[in-house]
């Protein structure tokens, strides 16, 4: 009887280890960076064409190799950073699996071309489908070069579940970006189709955030830069002020290795709590410098995930060094009875006996001021106050005012009232921000604004499937720039939202120009609008039908008239007339009610004298 169980022929371990390492264009220009990054090239150049599906090569300065390496490298598990088990344990190279090179040659042809400073020569090597073609000497620079050309040529199935080539080149810029902001020091430039995109010289983190990060400006970065005997934390945070309404750019490196760590973002947003809203985001780029002891870099594939030893300790200190970056914006007020060399700072960061613990920074005064001062403050405070609040009992004195016998929130249902409910044709408004009108069971309250919302947020959903809406051309047309990532969502998904009544027009790199918006729409601010909806539409883990919902809440809430607005009573009875029009009337998008109905008991219960 023949055996059952077989070992598997080298070029098909190497495709299975591919579906691991090599999912897509931008996996493979992740790990020809590391290799030139690990070779200590001062200059790398990146080269792709058509998203990466055609070409992908990177040209680097670095160390080369002779030819006996040169061939060996292709060589499933072969790698010069690992040599003993615990190796493992203490890395501080990018890449050392010795799985990527194999991995790509089995499925891509590759060529690559190698010359040590001290040789004459150099080795050129051709392999397709993990089979050498050609070994042969070649006279040229020193460093490396890899080309990687016709991705998937092999496995039909896996190619054809490549995004188009703007979607594929999206994601080749985020891996050069994190390449790029990781090593400020390296100069690195990036080709597309045979044109020049980014050219970055070698310097400062600050420059090179500057360079790549849409937004950051020198009047807006926070400087971090603290040591402990646990970490290590260097980098910029972004001021409150540019904090914006679509997760912005958000960089961890450990190590010089981006990561990806929901724990630790909520450690530096958490630091800015009370100072931007819960729908901004900050951005970001923090360097972390940690003992490779301490930390586990090989628990995912692609090696974007680490497993730290503390990981509680690495929270609190992120989020003291993140607060003292923000403390930096604020300076003392000038209060009535303090002196005027009295300041607000934040305490410095202090490690404690007990590793996990780390002292709050609260406001501490500096020489010469005393706990009195702040007492001083308070009492004046607390004075002023119970001044502006004294004898407004006696305003009404023949009133007997009296506390009503409901509770605020059980009063009013939100319910679907059918058009028949409205008992007359009258509306009024109050205070601009409610319309009020008599229904058969009682009354009914609509917030304009809310309605509204609703009305465009079910338009613009229609207009995306079927009815596109109509375009307001411009006086004056309007230019946004938009990073180079943004700038191919955009043109990706320019026929979807020309159905929503943007007129817009490439106008060459990261340059679009507005000509008309939808009729609703009056704005000043264009560039946040595209913003945010290129943000939507860039959440790859939704569906069409759930980015389309997400691109329709967001022009709605923008176009809605808003609390303040007075309205005619035409404008009203149409408002209400095409409220009870949508499927969800009640609702507004965001899941706040729109409309509030008193019943008459329940009118009546707001006049019952309290026990």
């Amino acid at each position: 009887m023949s055996s059952l169980i077989k070992l598997l022929p080298d070029h098909v371990a190497n495709q299975i280890a591919a579906g691991e390492v090599i999912q897509r264009p931008a996996s493979v220009v992740k790990e020809l960076l590391d290799n030139a990054l690990d070779a200590g090239s001062s200059q790398i150049c990146l080269y792709v064409k058509e998203g990466g599906k055609a070409l992908i090569q990177v040209v680097d300065n670095g160390c080369g190799m002779n030819a006996a390496d040169a061939r060996m490298c292709w060589e499933r598990h072969a790698t010069s950073k690992i040599q003993q088990t615990e190796d493992i344990f203490k890395i501080h190279t990018m890449g050392f699996r010795g799985e990527a090179l194999a991995s790509i040659a089995s499925v891509a042809h590759v060529e690559m071309r190698t010359r040590r400073p001290e040789d004459e020569l150099g080795t050129r090597i051709q392999i397709e489908g993990s089979k050498l073609v050609l070994q042969e000497d070649f006279a040229g620079e020193s460093g490396t070069s890899i080309a990687v050309k016709n991705l998937f040529y092999n496995i039909p199935a896996r190619r054809n579940f490549l995004k188009s080539n703007p979607v594929e080149y999206k994601h080749v810029l985020e891996e050069f970006n994190r390449a790029a902001l990781a090593n400020p020091e390296i100069g690195f430039q990036l080709f597309h189709n045979d044109e020049e995109q980014i050219n970055l010289e070698s310097g400062s983190m600050e420059n090179r955030i500057l360079e790549l990060i849409n937004g950051a400006t020198e009047g807006n970065l926070l400087e971090v830069d603290e040591e402990t005997s646990v970490v290590t934390i260097t980098g910029f945070v972004g001021s409150p002020e540019s904090a914006r309404k679509m997760r912005g750019d958000q960089y961890f490196f450990v190590n010089r290795r981006f990561v990806r760590d929901p724990y630790l973002n909520h450690a530096v947003v958490n630091a800015y709590e009370g100072l931007i809203s819960k729908e901004q985001f900050p951005f970001y780029v923090l360097h972390i410098q940690i003992d490779p002891a301490l930390i586990d870099v090989n628990i995912h594939p692609s090696k974007t995930e680490i497993k730290f030893e503390d990981e509680r300790n690495v929270y609190q200190i992120l989020r003291a060094v993140t607060r003292k970056a923000l403390g930096k914006l604020f300076k003392a007020p000038e209060l009535p009875g303090l002196r005027e060399d009295n300041q607000f700072m934040f305490k410095e960061i202090e490690r404690v006996n007990n590793p996990s613990e780390f002292s709050e920074f609260k406001p501490v005064s500096t020489v010469g001021s005393s706990s009195k001062n702040w007492d001083d403050f308070k009492a004046v405070y607390q004075e002023g106050r119970s001044k502006s609040n004294r004898g407004w009992e006696n305003l009404f004195p023949e009133r007997n005012l009296v506390q009503p016998a409901y509770k605020e929130e059980t009063v009013g249902h939100v319910g679907n009232p059918e058009p028949d409910e409205i008992v007359n044709r009258s509306f009024f408004q109050v205070h601009q921000q409610y319309i009020v009108t008599q229904i058969k069971r009682g009354l009914m309250l609509i917030d304009q604004q809310a309605a509204h919302e609703r009305i465009l947020f079910e338009r613009y959903l229609l207009a995306l499937d079927k009815n596109p809406v109509v375009s307001q051309q411009l006086l004056f047309p309007k230019t946004v720039i938009l990073p180079a990532q943004d700038e191919l969502v955009l043109l990706e998904i320019l026929d979807d939202i020309r159905k929503l009544g943007f007129n817009i027009s490439h106008f060459g790199k990261n340059t679009f120009v507005v000509n008309g918006l939808p009729a609703e729409l009056h704005l000043g601010n264009e560039q946040d609008l595209l913003e945010e909806v290129v943000e939507s539409y860039r959440t790859n883990k939704l569906s069409s039908e759930e980015k389309n919902k997400k691109v329709a809440r967001t022009l709605a809430i923008k176009a809605a008239i808003k609390k303040g607005t007075r309205l005619q009573i035409e404008e009203m009875s149409r408002l209400v007339d095409e409220l009870f029009a949508c499927k969800e009337p009640a609702i507004a998008p965001d899941g706040r009610a729109s409309i509030r109905m008193l019943s008459l008991d329940e009118l009546a219960e707001l006049f019952v004298k309290s026990k």
